[in-house]
């Protein structure tokens, strides 16, 4: 068994749990429900950087990256730094993140913000809408084609964007369809943890122009960014790199500044 499998059977129960203590009537009554979302997809076609930076404690990988900042900080500092959008680890168990994160991280800055979770229900989805998001993850690697167009479909009934995450051309194959906004290539091998750029590049072509392209993990400077704009990508999300230092905000500015001079 795998860490991704793991991950899916405690999500299952962890699920299950929230479900029995806030019902969906709760969610749909949030004040944040009602909200006007901003669109990820649309910051990213038209920026210079494509910047998604994340906000993240700990991953099973490399176990903690850094649990001394707070969400709001780190919020304010990636707007600061005009990143397209913020990425918010929402998981518990694996990446030490809360769902409340979500909330502090809406309250503190305007940016586009991806629930980034581990999607098996249309509970978290209804979930993300009430705690502020404005995009959710979709991975296809723990996600039949049939839930992929019943969970994105869904989303975008909430306008939430949808970004759908590859890791293989079979995943690629099976997910492309028009209820997504953004398709992601994840360069990191969820098996063996490895990192490899050359997945972003190998399914580029093979990705349509309708979606924006995105690639995660494992970019960590300018010069990998700048290896994989050729490929069509607009969209690159950077979690450890920023979070690793004592100011993600200011290391994304920095960042930024030089990719975009």
């Amino acid at each position: 068994m795998n860490i991704l499998d793991k991950i899916v059977i405690d999500k299952r129960k962890e699920v299950n749990l929230r479900k029995s203590l806030i019902p969906i009537r709760q969610l749909e009554q949030s004040v944040l429900f009602e909200r006007q979302t901003y669109s990820l997809a649309q910051n990213l076609r038209v920026s210079k950087s494509g910047i998604i930076a994340e906000h993240k404690r700990r991953s099973p990988s490399k176990s903690v990256i850094n649990q001394d900042l707070n969400v709001q900080d780190v919020a304010r500092g990636y707007e600061n730094a005009a990143v397209c959008g913020m990425s918010v680890l929402t998981d518990v168990k694996y990446f030490g993140g809360a769902i409340d994160d979500l909330l502090i991280a809406r309250a503190s800055c305007n940016l586009p913000l991806l629930r980034k979770e581990f999607i098996i229900d249309e509970y978290q989805i209804l979930e993300a809408k009430a705690y502020g998001a404005d995009v959710i993850l979709l991975i296809a690697a723990i996600l039949t084609k049939a839930e992929i167009k019943q969970f994105s479909e869904f989303a975008k009934r909430l306008n939430l964007d949808v970004l759908l995450e590859v890791h293989n051309e079979e995943e690629l194959h099976k997910s492309i369809m028009s209820s997504l906004d953004m398709l992601g290539v994840n360069n990191r091998n969820l098996k063996t943890f490895e990192v490899s750029l050359e997945t972003s590049k190998l399914l580029s072509d093979q990705i349509p122009n309708d979606f924006v392209k995105v690639s995660e993990s494992g970019i960590s400077s300018v010069d990998a960014i700048k290896e994989l704009q050729p490929y069509g990508y607009q969209g690159f999300l950077i979690g450890e790199n920023f979070m690793k230092t004592d100011n993600p905000g200011e290391s994304a500015k920095k960042f930024i500044n030089q990719l975009t001079k």
